[in-house]
């Protein structure tokens, strides 16, 4: 189902946008780390997306996300201009439409093959979902599509996107966080054209005063505790952390338990809205199975790393990866089938194991990817420097190259070390 947080200029340590996403999905749905160089297309090229074929853009950017097997699109995902695009189930009064369309994780990774800044991308993507419609499977090839939010943010600035069916409403945000349901008042600053007129024509807003999203589009009867208190969470720690988020921070919230922090404690039921944790281990929802935390540089000119983690984060660890450089085979590989190429399926493997009894294992995880991380960071650093100083594009992405490699085929050792270890 998922989450997204965003955090824009002064909410940041560093000034640097900071953007986080959680995917959560069917349990045991592979979900690769997939890269898509820049591309030329000639006139009256298409595109194949998961269930409809539209036409293809001249010019097409550099992007890299994470992309559950099967799909076109991205759960979430970066470009070379440094946008990132998260989406998010949400639910509507309105229909999904019957016909196939696009479905969101179709619409991230176009607005980010198109988009050169966090507006451009939405103005695409609302073109696109207004032609098109949303439509078709999402949740598994055989299942039910959904409507979708999106975050979308860039160096300057982020935005909040939901829809409904053709429907869409947009605002500028600056610290803050979306799940999955229609949370935009009256506060929206754009929209499709039809909008109010639609709510009013279905009798769900007869107010003469400015349209409420939320309190016009939202379907009430999907019950608020499977959402409503991680979005709560989610703003609660971006505030607490106001001015100093930083990679660190939004990897701390995509681990978030609440009480537990990292680490699931029992006890919880369905029926409470502790249950539903920002890193999901839940059979209602979908566990989380990959996640994304991406500084949005404005100087680029050196690398910038984008840091990801496969399965549950609480039990993952987050490598970096750069759009400069090539990712390794292991990260892009996986399908519907268990395969020991795949880092989706070692990091799922592991997971498994410490399900049996979170409470103990997660701690000796998280205390054991320390040293790890410590070694990752020591690496990056003085891989980025060696890359900024080379005289030529080449010897710097081979850098960053080699550096991904070593870092993927260290992390998928100790991810069977340690799972032998709780087994």
């Amino acid at each position: 189902m998922c989450d997204c947080l965003v955090a824009v200029g002064p909410a940041t340590a560093d000034g640097a946008t900071v953007f986080a996403k959680n995917s959560d999905r069917k349990a045991l749905e592979c979900q690769p780390f997939v890269q898509f160089p820049a591309a030329m297309h000639p006139p009256g090229s298409t595109v194949r997306c998961t269930h409809i074929e539209i036409p293809q853009v001249a010019e097409t950017y550099r992007v890299m996300g994470h992309s559950p097997w099967w799909v076109f699109g991205f759960e979430h995902g970066v470009n070379e201009h440094a946008v990132a695009i998260g989406n998010e189930t949400v639910f509507s009064k309105e229909p999904v439409e019957e016909r196939l369309g696009l479905i969101g994780m179709d619409l991230v990774r176009l607005g980010l093959e198109r988009g050169r800044t966090a507006r451009e991308a939405l103005e695409l993507m609302a073109t696109l979902l207004e032609t098109h419609g949303q439509g078709g499977p999402a949740l598994a090839p055989d299942g039910s599509g959904y409507h979708n939010g999106f975050l979308l943010a860039d160096p300057d600035e982020a935005w909040l996107l939901q829809t409904s069916g053709r429907h869409w409403a947009a605002r500028r945000v600056k610290l803050d966080a979306i799940s999955n349901h229609i949370s935009l008042g009256s506060d929206w600053e754009i929209g499709s054209r039809d909008l109010d007129s639609f709510a009013r024509a279905s009798g769900w807003w007869t107010s003469a005063s400015r349209l409420d999203v939320a309190a016009a589009y939202r379907n009430t009867g999907v019950p608020g505790r499977l959402s409503d208190g991680r979005l709560r969470r989610m703003r609660e720690m971006l505030l607490r952390e106001q001015g100093r988020v930083d990679v660190a921070s939004m990897q701390f919230a995509l681990r978030d338990h609440m009480d537990g922090g990292p680490v699931l404690r029992p006890g919880a039921t369905p029926d409470e809205e502790r249950f539903f944790t920002v890193c999901s281990h839940n059979f209602v929802m979908g566990p989380t199975t990959a996640s994304l935390v991406a500084p949005l540089p404005r100087d680029r000119a050196a690398p910038w790393p984008v840091w990801i983690s496969f399965a549950t984060p609480c039990t993952s660890v987050f490598i970096p990866v750069y759009l400069d450089g090539v990712i390794p085979p292991a990260l892009a590989c996986g399908g519907s089938e268990p395969s020991e190429s795949s880092a989706w399926w070692t990091f799922q493997r592991l997971e498994a194991a410490a399900e049996k009894d979170l409470e103990r294992h997660t701690p000796v995880l998280r205390e054991a990817w320390t040293e790890f991380e410590d070694w990752v960071e020591g690496e990056r650093v003085r891989v980025e420097a060696l890359a900024t100083a080379a005289r030529r594009a080449d010897d710097a992405a081979q850098q960053l190259s080699d550096f991904m490699a070593r870092a993927v085929e260290e992390a998928l050792k100790r991810a069977e070390q340690l799972r032998a270890r709780i087994a």
